[in-house]
């Protein structure tokens, strides 16, 4: 496989943008080359292609292994591993939601369940903090339970859902554009 100048470039935001969200950009960029990848690769392809060390594509395989949205793939005949993306879009976003939901927003609301029940204890002075991370609580507590009624969603109902966006935001804004909070 080489890199076309559309594909490097797709492989180089993904790692620009997989840094803003919090992760490693050789991971990302190994995943975005994986995406686009049109056979498994193993990992030494991987490596030459990006130009990145044999040791930084193994963790990030490993990890992206962990996330659920690469898989190893054996080729008769062939004893390296092979590496493989998954190639629907919203079979990755329905992934990486539950991975980011069991990583972030779980151990968030367990936190927060402790601060409020530490912060009820406390003084006077403490009023102020506690309604606060409860007001986060809520919030934090309204998202998940968002994520859980999209979580189960059909594959064309989950579509339907997304093209939908503008229907429900007139639906729930009265048509008008207006903040939610």
């Amino acid at each position: 496989m080489t890199l076309t100048a559309a594909a490097r470039k797709f492989v180089l935001h993904w790692g620009e943008m997989g840094q803003a969200w919090g992760i490693n950009r050789t991971m990302a960029q190994v995943h975005a080359l994986l995406f686009i990848a049109p056979e498994p690769l193993d990992a030494e392809e991987i490596s030459q292609l990006l130009d990145v060390s044999r040791s930084n594509v193994s963790t990030s395989l490993r990890e992206l292994i962990t996330w659920g949205v690469v898989r190893r793939v054996h080729l008769i005949g062939d004893r390296r591993d092979r590496f493989e993306a998954l190639k629907d879009v919203l079979d990755t976003f329905q992934v990486i939601m539950a991975e980011r939901k069991r990583r972030e927003m779980d151990p968030t609301i367990a936190l927060l369940e402790h601060c409020v029940a530490e912060a009820k204890k406390g003084a006077d002075g403490e009023k102020y903090t506690r309604e606060q991370l409860e007001k986060m609580l809520d919030f934090t507590r309204m998202l998940t339970e968002w994520y859980g009624h999209i979580e189960g969603l059909s594959r064309p109902a989950l579509s339907r859902l997304f093209r939908g966006g503008a229907i429900l935001s007139k639906m729930f804004s009265g048509g008008s554009k207006s903040s939610v909070v």
